[in-house]
């Protein structure tokens, strides 16, 4: 029982009090923290508007220079040659505005006939349905398209089948071919043949996420079989699909070729403060609540085009000023286009909840992917288990999946890259400049040079030793050059700014699912009730990015009436001089325009952010969410010496014979370079499968002598090397090794110094050796025995 006359009222006060100070310290710190990060970010936006700033006024300088002298002669003209003048720009806008007029009716009635023929994909190529995924046990809105080759195209059966995974991400399918210099165009080009993971707009009642994976692995498989002579097949994710990639990958991993993911988002909460702001859309609308609430209101479908209206807000300058001034102003040339890309930018696919709900709770919201606590079905999803070297293609001018959110689920997923070369990973990755993300996949000059180099790349990757690299490309005068430089992890978490600020999303995911839980309880089933088929069809037609279609359509009965009187106007077509200063203002005007929309985004998105900050690093939130963790990954420490490939490897470094000691002096070569040239790995490649010193050799063989090579190579460099007279015993198997190696790391005078010195050292070792065999013991064999009794 308790004692009271043990019980002291002051004492507990003093406790309560003591609780109280403490509590209200922690507060007081935190609200100094909340106030310091917010006084950080006004400095970090200040800089950037003046920045910006700067540069409009920069460009607006250039643009008044280049019109000054038109502008002097204008002010020194005749009456006469003014009125010209003027008459003559009068004309040419009227025209012009006419023919883009004209467009948007096209726009208009594109869509409509797209939308009534079920919005198939929006291809530059012919194809055939193989698969179709509504005809599937779980029935899925996904076709497996067989694309044909253009017309004098080969196809090599040497060559991996590619299967390109197209976004559902609001839009249609179609965007990685849809035109000759693209994706599936190089592909061809190169001789692969291609398939297409395609979709139709609406998807199938009870679909989930895990149904598409599966309909996906049925796809793989059939192309496995239709292939039985070609290496596995090289799939290729665009943006979201490229997450669905690597679901693949990790449910079937023994059929999965090389990987690329191209603008692919794989770690969403990352990004750089004052650049990234997509990444604050959940935090700001509440969680998953807004989304869900959104597919309930479209009876159990999540309209796709809300999607695509976030995306036209990141870039208002450009989304609702400058591609149409772009269309307005060389009208002449650009209407074909504009109408191609609006055709698949119009093409609206919807979503069920339970997909959208997945890819919010584990994706964009939860971030759960790379840290391992994704749940697909009823099995974790681990990316540790993808053997296929992976490829990720990302751009700093892209602002949408930033490199940062492209990249940095390889730290997460990884605690070194000594624990990605243990595991026999590859893993390349490849940064632009400045291209958007759109151009990414539809820019022909990205096609032509950078899709080139992966297409490139796959061919030899297997002979690249596991690590994580950069890819180079060199420009030079006989074509681009592709190398390859290693990398650590700090390389990639340079990229950003730090990751302190993603521990602000783990109370975004916790306010979500309380958000959440909420809404599925109390509001939910308000809104479903309310819901019909009647409804959500009314809502989603009634979508601004539709109707802006459907008004300039042959469905509004004026415009018929119209088309005679633009016929009349733009029939004897009379285009402006370049030099014309009417026309020059016109584009100083235009520049103003989208000068001030630019300064409108940033100082949006500098009050989005600072919000996101001013919420989430308050106290109160802090104590009413009460995060559980970081939500950064917790790295165990990985001793990768005992990792069981290791083990494996140092237990053979004295064993193999021609083919290991080959393999194992072209990595020495490597490591003493610091990269490696992509033709250096293809003509290994070749010297390896196909040389009449190998007969025996496959693809499985040669993908295992150079993992363990190069962890060889990688922890114990100078057994590597003393190693080798064991390997390579007798005289000729030495003389042929050394040939070959000349043969693909040479000529000799082509050579990085590093790497010559070293090739050197490794033929002086050879016939130092061979001279020393008859007289005494290697004691180099000494000392493998000496290493292998420590292995034991």
């Amino acid at each position: 029982m308790f004692d009271f006359s043990q019980y002291s009222p002051m004492n507990s006060y003093k406790n309560i009090l003591q609780k109280n100070m403490h509590a209200a310290e922690l507060s007081r710190k935190g609200q100094k923290q909340s106030l310091h990060k917010i006084s950080e970010l006004s400095s970090i936006h200040n800089e950037k508007l003046q920045g910006i700033m700067l540069s409009e006024s920069n460009k607006l300088e250039k643009l008044l220079e280049k019109t000054k002298e038109k502008a002097a002669a204008l002010m020194t003209s005749e009456p006469g040659a003014l009125w010209g003048m003027w008459q003559e720009y009068v004309t040419d806008s009227t025209q012009r505005s006419a023919m883009v007029f004209e467009t948007l009716r096209k726009r208009g009635n594109v869509y409509l006939e797209h939308v009534e023929s079920g919005m198939p994909p929006v291809l530059d190529f012919g194809y055939e349905v193989i698969i179709d995924g509504k005809n599937l046990s779980t029935p899925v809105n996904y076709l497996l398209l067989k694309v044909a080759p253009p017309k004098g195209v080969v196809i090599d059966e040497k060559r991996a089948p590619v299967m390109i995974i197209d976004p559902r991400a609001g839009h249609g399918a179609g965007i990685g071919g849809f035109k000759p210099d693209s994706q599936v165009g190089e592909a061809f080009a190169d001789g692969h043949q291609v398939y297409f993971v395609a979709f139709r707009p609406m998807p199938e009642p009870t679909q989930t996420i895990v149904d598409v994976r599966d309909a996906e692995i049925v796809f793989l498989k059939h192309i496995v079989e239709q292939h039985p002579h070609s290496p596995k097949p090289i799939v290729v994710g665009n943006c979201q699909g490229g997450w669905a990639a690597m679901l693949l990958a990790a449910a079937v991993p023994d059929l999965m070729g090389p990987i690329v993911l191209n603008g692919s988002p794989m770690s969403y909460w990352a990004g750089k403060v004052g650049d990234n702001p997509m990444r604050y859309t959940g935090g700001m609308r509440g969680g998953a609540m807004s989304a869900l609430m959104l597919a309930d209101m479209g009876n159990g479908l999540f309209d796709g085009a809300n999607l695509v209206a976030s995306f036209e807000t990141l870039n208002p300058g450009n989304s609702f000023f400058g591609k149409y001034y772009n269309l307005y102003s060389n009208v002449d040339t650009e209407a074909q286009r504009f109408l191609d890309f609006e055709k698949w930018w119009g093409g609206y696919c919807c979503m069920t909840e339970a997909e959208m709900r997945w890819i919010l709770d584990n994706l964009f919201i939860g971030n759960k992917l790379a840290t391992g606590e994704a749940i697909l079905g009823m099995e974790r999803v681990d990316l540790k288990v993808i053997k296929s070297p992976i490829i990720v293609f990302a751009s700093h001018g892209d602002n949408i999946t930033p490199p940062q959110q492209a990249l940095n689920w390889i730290p997460d997923l990884y605690a070194s890259v000594e624990e990605i070369k243990a595991r026999g990973q590859r893993i390349v990755y490849m940064l632009h400049d400045t291209i958007g993300h759109l151009g990414i996949f539809v820019s022909s000059e990205v096609a032509g040079r950078e899709h080139v180099a992966i297409t490139d790349t796959v061919r030899a990757i297997e002979a690249l030793s596991p690590g994580l690299y950069e890819m180079k490309l060199d420009d030079e005068e006989d074509r681009v050059h592709i190398r390859f430089e290693p990398r650590g992890m700090g390389d990639i978490l340079a990229l950003g700014d730090g990751r302190d600020d993603e521990e602000l999303f783990t109370e975004v995911a916790q306010m979500s699912n309380i958000n959440t839980a909420i809404y599925d309880r109390f509001v939910r089933p308000a809104i479903q009730n309310m819901s019909t088929p009647e409804t959500a069809v009314l809502i989603r037609e009634s979508h601004p990015l539709r109707t802006q279609r459907v008004i300039f359509s042959d469905k509004n009965p004026i415009m018929p009436m119209l088309d005679r009187a633009v016929e009349t106007i733009t029939q004897d077509r009379k285009p402006a001089s370049k030099d014309n200063p009417f026309i020059m203002a016109e584009k100083v005007g235009s520049e103003l325009i989208e000068t001030q929309l630019n300064m409108y985004r940033s100082m949006r998105d500098s009050m989005t952010e600072t919000s996101f900050f001013s919420i989430y690093t308050s106290p109160l939130i802090k104590a009413i969410i009460s995060p559980k963790d970081s939500g950064l990954p917790k790295h165990s420490m990985v001793d990768v010496r005992q990792l069981p490939e290791v083990l494996k490897a140092l237990a053979n470094v004295d064993r193999g014979g021609l083919a290991e000691g080959v393999v194992r002096i072209l990595h020495l070569l490597n490591e003493a370079r610091g990269y490696v040239r992509r033709t250096r790995l293809e003509r290994e490649l070749i010297a390896l499968g196909h040389s009449k010193l190998f007969p025996d050799m496959d693809h499985e063989d040669i993908v295992k002598i150079v993992h363990q090579q190069a962890l060889i190579v990688d922890l114990e460099p100078k057994l590597a090397i003393d190693s080798l007279p064991i390997l390579l015993k007798s005289a000729d198997s030495q003389k042929k090794a050394l040939k070959l190696v000349m043969d693909i790391a040479g000529p000799r005078d082509t050579m990085h110094p590093f790497a010559l010195k070293m090739y050197g050292q490794i033929e002086d070792l050879l016939h130092h050796q061979k001279a020393l065999a008859d007289e005494a013991p290697l004691k180099d064999a000494v000392a493998i025995e000496e290493f292998d009794s420590r292995a034991d």
